[in-house]
């Protein structure tokens, strides 16, 4: 007996077209320009995720250095002072900080000044 395949097919196809539902023209439509959409997005999303963490990493660095100057030290100092002193904050938690509440920012800044010599 032979096996067919049509239901798989359908499946298939299926899955490929509701993935591609709200693209232009004939990408939400047509199955085999929909594949090649659905498999573009799909590396763009990709490629996104990772840039996302590269954008977030940046943006945290400029709101530390923004709070640091405010302060009187520069981002590196600040850094290398915290390092010095033991205080093991990553940059997410510093830039939280250094925007909720800037009078802990103040504390830790006057903390690395001191390490610095």
């Amino acid at each position: 007996m032979r096996i067919k395949r049509g239901v798989n097919a359908v499946k298939k196809r299926r899955k490929i077209l509701k993935a591609a539902k709200g693209y232009f023209g004939l990408k939400s439509t047509n199955y085999r320009i929909a594949r090649e959409a659905v498999m573009k997005s799909g590396n763009y999303a990709y490629v996104g995720r990772k840039l996302r963490k590269r954008d977030m990493r940046s943006l945290w660095i400029a709101r530390i250095s923004a709070a640091a100057k405010a302060n009187g030290l520069s981002y590196s100092k600040l850094i290398h002072g915290l390092k010095v002193a033991n205080i093991d904050l990553n940059r997410k938690s510093l830039a939280e900080i250094a925007v909720s509440d800037p009078a802990t920012f103040a504390q830790l800044t006057q903390t690395a000044k001191a390490n610095l010599q």
